[in-house]
Order: C-alpha cells, then structure tokens, then sequence
C-alpha cells in the first residue's frame, strides 16, 4: 500500500470480527435474528458467515441450530494471546502475594479504549466474593482499576476516549463529566483508585497502575466486599499495592539494563 493511500476496510472481515465480538459479550449465545438485528446484517449474508465461523470452530451453534456462541478455536487464540503477553508473566508473582496476604480477589487490567478487559485474576477464598473473569470487559469509568488508567491521561484525551453519555452499572457508578474529572484528578494526586460499588454493589475495589510504559495501560487492583472491610483496611491494601507497583519498577529497571 502507498504511503497517503485511504484505508478501505475488508466488508466480509469486518462483519466475521463483529459477530466474533457480539458473542463474547452474550455468555448465553445469540439467535440469528438477534445477531442480524444488532449487527444490522442482512440475515442471508449473516447465515453464510455463521456457517463459515462454525465450520472453522470459532462459533458453535447449539443442538437445535438456531443459538450460536463463541468455539473452541476463540479459546485457543485467547489462551495464546496470554501465554505470549509479557505483563502477564511478569506479574504472576505479584499477583499471587497479594492474594496470599489478603485473600481476596486480585486482578490484572488493560484499558482497551473505553473499556477495561482482565488479563489475569487470582480468586478470593471466601465464599462472598466479586464475580469476574479472564476477558470480561467493564467500562474504564466503572472500575478502580480503568480510573487509575485513566487519570494517567489528560481530560481532554480522557473525553475522547469514553463513550458519553456514560454508562451506568450501579447507582454509585460516576457518570457526570465534572464529578469525574474531579476524582481523576484526586487519583493523580494520591496515586491510586478507588471504586467504591461503582462497579458492583457491596463490592469495593482498589487499584494502582503497572508502571512499565507511559502512559500506563495496566493497572493491578483488590477487590473486597464490604461486609469485610474493617479500620484501617483501605491503608493497608493501597500500601501492598503501591509496594507491588514498587516491584514492577524494579524489575523493569533491571530488564532495561540488561
């Protein structure tokens, strides 16, 4: 392709990804009529593309062939996807000594545009507990772990990265500009997030951002329900995970200079 030539994007690629994408949001899989309604393709050209996907694995269709969700072979590519990450790697030990001290529940994040996706978890030990998953997607201004990410950047990039009006998971969730800019900015200046049922009732979050490049684009959090939390637990959690932060740094510092 020259230099200065417009990109024209392949029709039939673009539509295999979206269907790819509106089943990796719908757990419980997709009618041909409800994926041709939201993807606002012509049930004809949808059949055929279904039919392809599934022959190939990335799609399944259940017994009666009329609901599709996501085939093996979108795991398989997940599951690579993860296994060649480097960040991934290299915070499985962090994300492990958080867990033991705590015993709560541990993630690992990346913002991907507006939204946050979980790229590791280690699980709480305790029966009440925050439900999650490796590649669950969340709104970025929902989340402790998408606020840190976020206040590593401007306002003015920050508005053009959401999705506004935003969303609202919960009736705690910030969604008015000002209120958020206000608490981005708190987040700059004490160096960590807070989601306080922002996210999910009952549950509250803390998260500090993975200083491996600038701006950050992962950040690591510890979620609690609050029947658990006690005085003091907010100190101790935001100190190991500045002290986690700590050791990504160094470790950083020393794969540079070698």
């Amino acid at each position: 392709m020259t230099t200065g030539e417009a990109f024209q994007p392949v029709k039939s690629a673009g539509r295999a990804l979206d269907v790819l994408e509106a089943l990796a949001a719908a757990p419980s899989g997709r009618s041909l009529v409800e994926l041709a309604r939201a993807l606002e393709i012509p049930k004809s050209s949808l059949h055929g593309i279904l039919r392809t996907m599934t022959q190939r694995g990335w799609v399944e269709a259940d017994p009666t062939g009329s609901r599709f969700s996501l085939g093996v072979r979108a795991l398989q590519v997940g599951a690579a996807y993860l296994e060649a990450d480097d960040t991934t790697g290299l915070l499985g030990g962090v994300l492990d000594q958080l867990s033991a001290r705590f015993g709560e529940t541990v993630h690992l994040g990346r913002l991907d545009g507006a939204h946050i996706v979980y790229l590791a978890k280690r699980e709480s030990v305790h029966p009440l507990r925050l439900y999650s998953a490796i590649g669950r997607q969340l709104p970025a201004h929902a989340t402790a772990l998408g606020k840190a990410l976020l206040a590593e950047r401007p306002d003015e990039v920050v508005d053009r990265m959401l999705h506004w009006p935003l969303p609202a998971l919960t009736a705690r969730t910030v969604t008015d500009p000002a209120q958020l800019h206000a608490e981005l900015a708190t987040i700059r200046s004490q160096g960590y997030a807070v989601d306080r049922e922002e996210n999910t009732e009952g549950i509250v979050c803390f998260a500090v951002v993975v200083p491996l490049v600038e701006p950050a684009v992962d950040a690591i959090s510890l979620s609690i329900p609050v029947a658990r939390l006690s005085a003091g637990t907010q100190e101790r959690v935001v100190a190991a995970l500045r002290e986690a932060a700590g050791q990504v740094r160094a470790a950083r510092a020393l794969l540079s200079a070698s």
